[in-house]
């Protein structure tokens, strides 16, 4: 006895195209790939403040974390000798906040504790503000920053854009925040 195989034709393989193609061309427009942009780049920098915190644990020296607002990105510097100044031989690495993605809160209410302006940190360390780990988890002072889509920083339209990231002075520990633009309302994500 002998066994056919039988392949896919031209013609069924057409039809799954043109399937596919329809499904696209309706729901595609309906997708809103910037607020997985935002989110995405809300759990990478949540992510950066959380590896700085356990790496100056784990490495027992400062790790400075500088926020380069006209680059829209953060500086990691790892001080090795605790004195605030990038050395020779100490790492600096640059972590960008993402596509379309800036610091601010476009027109988002603002959240109490971290206020109107983008970032509440008021260290500065070489011309940017900052906040250091410490080796004991510690950060050298409480506050937060916003994080929100270029287009809600240009219009009104968009407040669901905006994230905040808050972290605790004697801990270290970083807790992210979502816009509700619903209830106006900011609510904890992590």
């Amino acid at each position: 006895m002998r066994l056919r195989h039988r392949g896919v034709t031209i013609v069924e393989l057409m039809i799954v195209v043109v399937i596919l193609g329809l499904i696209l061309a309706f729901a595609g427009p309906k997708i809103d790939v910037m607020k997985y942009r935002i989110e995405s780049s809300m759990q990478g920098i949540g992510l950066t403040f959380l590896t700085a915190e356990r790496q100056a644990i784990s490495q027992q020296h400062d790790i400075i974390v500088e926020f380069d607002v006209a680059h829209n990105a953060l500086k990691i510097h790892e001080d090795k000798n605790n004195n605030g100044v990038i050395d020779a031989g100490e790492r600096v690495r640059s972590v960008p906040l993402g596509d379309n993605v800036v610091f601010g809160r476009g027109s988002a209410t603002a959240m109490t504790q971290i206020g109107n302006g983008p970032i509440s940190f008021t260290m500065t360390v070489n011309g940017y503000l900052a906040v250091t780990f410490h080796r004991d988890g510690s950060a050298s002072g409480a506050g937060g920053f916003y994080l929100t889509s270029t287009r809600a920083a240009t219009t009104t339209a968009f407040k669901q854009d905006c994230r905040a990231v808050w972290i605790d002075r004697a801990t270290g520990r970083a807790s992210w925040f979502r816009y509700n633009q619903t209830s106006n309302t900011w609510v904890r994500a992590f």
